[in-house]
């Protein structure tokens, strides 16, 4: 996976936490759960401010910078959505009608 660094940080992690970009670029951080206890509600780190780019997976590395890398979208690709099939007009065979005699 090549990754691009966007912004050099040098955040020291702690154990026990989970450290993401959130939406406003900045870097927080939330207690992860373990077991019956609940985690903890997000805090923000650092101040970063980092515009995102589409298309693009913004992590904090292994320094503790932001960086970023290209996401991959495998699988298969979605069918165009289906017009309903026209009704088919079938012909009756033509039955054979008899004269009735008055």
């Amino acid at each position: 996976m090549a990754s691009k660094k966007v912004a050099k940080v040098g955040v020291k992690k702690e154990k026990g936490y989970l450290y993401f970009v959130d939406k406003q670029g900045d870097i927080s951080a939330a207690k992860m759960a373990r077991g019956d206890k609940k985690g903890g509600s997000a805090k923000k780190v650092a101040k970063v401010g980092i515009k995102r780019e589409e298309g693009y997976l913004y992590f904090i590395d292994k320094q503790g910078d932001i960086s970023a890398a290209k996401m991959v979208r495998g699988g298969t690709k979605k069918k165009a959505a289906k017009k309903p099939a026209a009704k088919k007009v079938v012909k009756k065979s033509a039955a054979k009608k008899t004269k009735k005699k008055k």
